[in-house]
């Protein structure tokens, strides 16, 4: 059975949090990698994904540990799409 991963950014204007983060965390991009199998028995190629992984911290922070969380990717699109609708803060 085939795999692959692919790996790619995704960028928060504001704090976010998620089921499986242990706390929020701050807007900016992170790198998000995720895995697919193939599937089998099919008369054309396809893949399923099997895994979605967040790199915390977000790619502009250095100097400290990176952890991988496994998160719900229905949950992180759902949460990009409340970013995306969200009112600027006035200051």
């Amino acid at each position: 059975m085939a795999t692959r991963t692919t790996e790619t950014t995704v960028t928060f204007r504001r704090s976010f949090t998620l089921t499986s983060l242990d706390r929020p965390q701050p807007a900016g991009t992170y790198r998000l990698v995720t895995d697919e199998e193939e599937i089998l028995g099919l008369s054309f190629l396809a893949f399923q994904r099997t895994a979605t992984m967040l790199h915390i911290p977000a790619i502009s922070i250095s100097g400290g540990p990176t952890q991988v969380y496994h998160v719900n990717s229905a949950e992180l699109a759902a949460a990009l799409e409340a970013d995306g609708r969200a009112q600027p803060q006035n200051s």
